[in-house]
């Protein structure tokens, strides 16, 4: 059928394309939400079916939103963190927006030495990740004996590929996501002395970084530049590597080997985040700024720790390094090398807690029954 014999789009004819459409928007970042000149859709779709697209409503003046014309002609809309709800619902308040988080396959990113635990003590968790809640009863000896596999394979991983080699006594923090302004990967490395520190006072610390800028993005090439410039004249007291080539088959030595995952994003641009999930399932616990699914996933002392006290409102950068730099100068690393049941026993009920539900089991029945499901 031709589209200009839809014209005039009739009430009916919105609702039977509307009936058959869901969206999910994924990001609050405006480089998420395509626009384009109507001259370049002219010259792409021709005269006739421009004035089509224009005719529904679907442009604001002069330019054609993709995200404008997803929403117009979906009957179902959500975000993916039920933060991301309410920051989509203020951009789209003419929309109803609902939200299903995020979740992480769980068989591809639990690690090799989690895979045995649970089948283990957990031997329905492959089929129905939900059981993953009774991780709460597995020995805490056995959750350190997993993580202490895991962690050597990663460290083992490390040195092949950059020559350095890490002590698997030392508490490992991991970084590692897309490289883009907004996700601050130098946040921790913004003042060195305090890490110096820290490091030299409460205990010593490494620090594993990954992951790519996209090829125009200059600002994430920037930020790849900073963290290296800014950890080499502190690489004799805090030893830090950047993985090159970053990608599923190094996240997953990453997210499960090291003993702390760190997230940084400027609030309040992470839609959801799913690096956090991948650890938990792994044990790991987070440091987090409160945004995306952390404000879902977060229990302080429990799955991990904030950075920051508040959810609401943008980041403060300032604010928020100082606040790192506390969580783990009186917090984590005082656990981590003088309580080492007290870590490990949050590493346990991280899994519990977020590992049973940040999956895509969760997450896939969501979608069928709120998203999919037709009366």
């Amino acid at each position: 059928m031709r589209f200009s014999t839809l014209l005039p789009l009739t009430n009916s004819d919105r609702e039977a394309v509307r009936h058959q459409c869901v969206f999910t928007t994924h990001t609050p970042v405006p480089a998420g939400h395509d626009q384009f000149p109507l001259e370049l859709v002219r010259q792409v779709l021709g005269e006739e079916y421009t004035a089509a697209v224009e005719a529904i409503r679907c442009c604001t003046p002069g330019v054609l939103n993709m995200t404008h014309t997803a929403l117009f002609f979906s009957r179902y809309i959500n975000g993916v963190s039920m933060r991301h709800e309410e920051i989509s619902q203020t951009m789209f308040p003419s929309y109803p927006i609902n939200s299903i988080t995020n979740g992480v396959h769980a068989t591809t990113w639990t690690s090799a030495p989690f895979h045995r635990l649970y089948d283990k003590y957990l031997p329905e968790w492959y089929r129905d990740n939900l059981y993953q809640r009774y991780a709460i009863s597995i020995p805490l000896d056995e959750i350190r004996r997993a993580h202490a596999e895991a962690k050597k394979e990663l460290l083992t991983e490390v040195e092949r590929r950059t020559g350095v080699r890490l002590s698997p006594d030392v508490m490992t923090i991991g970084f590692a996501r897309r490289a883009t302004p907004y996700k601050r990967a130098d946040l921790l490395l913004s003042d060195l002395v305090r890490l110096k520190r820290i490091a030299r006072e409460i205990g010593p610390l490494q620090l594993i970084y990954g992951g790519k800028a996209h090829p125009q993005d200059e600002g994430g090439k920037t930020l790849i530049r900073r963290v290296f410039e800014a950890a080499t004249p502190v690489a004799d007291t805090i030893p830090t590597v950047y993985l090159e080539e970053y990608d599923i088959a190094v996240a997953k030595y990453l997210c499960a080997g090291v003993d702390l995952w760190l997230n940084t994003p400027q609030k309040p641009q992470k839609a959801s985040g799913t690096s956090g999930m991948k650890a938990a399932l792994n044990g790991v616990p987070s440091l987090s700024v409160l945004d995306g699914w952390w404000i879902e996933g977060h229990l302080e002392g429990v799955t991990g720790w904030s950075i920051g006290e508040d959810w609401q409102g943008e980041s403060n950068t300032t604010v928020e390094a100082v606040s790192l730099y506390e969580k783990l100068e009186n917090v984590v690393l005082p656990l981590f090398y003088k309580k080492p049941d007290a870590y490990a026993t949050i590493m346990r009920s991280t899994i519990a807690v977020n590992g049973s539900f940040f999956n895509v089991t969760r997450m896939v029945a969501q979608y069928a029954r709120n998203a999919y499901h037709f009366d």
